[in-house]
């Protein structure tokens, strides 16, 4: 991708915000309601938290386990998903599997493992790293078994060895499955991470978003939920967006 296509990508996306914030300051001063404030309400909101150390607490709190589930999760979704779509004797007897957990409800699996493990942070990890387990690995299969086997034979002759083998045949292929898999499932778990915060732990911004629900503070509530949504942005920023122009640099 070419220079100038990027920056004018980066503003194309800077100027669609600015619309949807003037777009949601129009709606909000039409309704005229408490419980549907504007932008600049909940940025007020968000720095009166932010003065007082709320904010960079719990948000940190909840970035920790989020980032903690998503490399549990992506580390053995993938593991998962690449043996599935290499071995198909392996893959014969884990589908059904995969499907039972596909489908069981998020809520159950947090529940079942509270009442488990009890009310402690290894339960919270193991909760949200159960469910964002399976799609991790469905993608991952996909990918596995699309692999070219005429790059994998090209590596053979040349005797290119397992670790380089991996490094710059198998990996390459596989990123754009393995980006799919870590977007998906960063936009999973922090969510899941609220839900688990909500029902079973004392910090963290799934338990200030029920206080303050609690409270219909709804400034708030919005305030958490925009903190949380700039750091992912950030990370899609400073982590994807970078690591998936470099890895698509062998297809040019």
């Amino acid at each position: 991708m070419r220079a100038a296509d990027v920056r004018s990508g980066g503003w194309q996306g800077i100027a669609s915000v600015l619309l949807f914030l003037a777009l949601w300051q129009i709606v909000s001063g039409a309704a005229e309601s408490r419980l549907f404030p504007g932008p600049l309400t909940v940025m007020q909101s968000m720095a009166s938290e932010a003065r007082d150390g709320a904010l960079p607490y719990h948000l940190g709190v909840t970035l920790a386990r989020v980032g903690v589930s998503f490399v549990i999760a992506l580390v053995a979704g993938a593991a998962l998903g690449i043996a599935l779509g290499r071995f198909r004797w392996i893959d014969r007897w884990f589908h059904p599997w995969l499907v039972i957990f596909l489908n069981v409800p998020a809520l159950v699996v947090i529940i079942l493992t509270y009442i488990w493990l009890g009310l402690v942070e290894t339960a919270l990890l193991v909760a949200v790293a159960l469910n964002k387990i399976p799609n991790v690995a469905v993608t991952l299969r996909e990918g596995a078994r699309a692999l070219d086997k005429d790059y994998t034979e090209v590596a053979q002759v040349y005797r290119l060895g397992a670790v380089k083998t991996l490094r710059e045949i198998i990996v390459p292929q596989l990123a754009p499955y393995l980006l799919a898999a870590a977007r998906n499932g960063l936009a999973l778990i922090w969510k899941i991470v609220l839900v688990v915060e909500l029902l079973g732990r004392s910090n963290g911004v799934g338990f200030q978003l029920q206080s303050y629900f609690q409270l219909f503070d709804v400034p708030r509530v919005l305030a958490y939920a925009a903190a949380f949504v700039c750091c992912v942005l950030l990370i899609e920023l400073l982590v994807f967006s970078p690591f998936e122009r470099r890895v698509g640099q062998w297809r040019r």
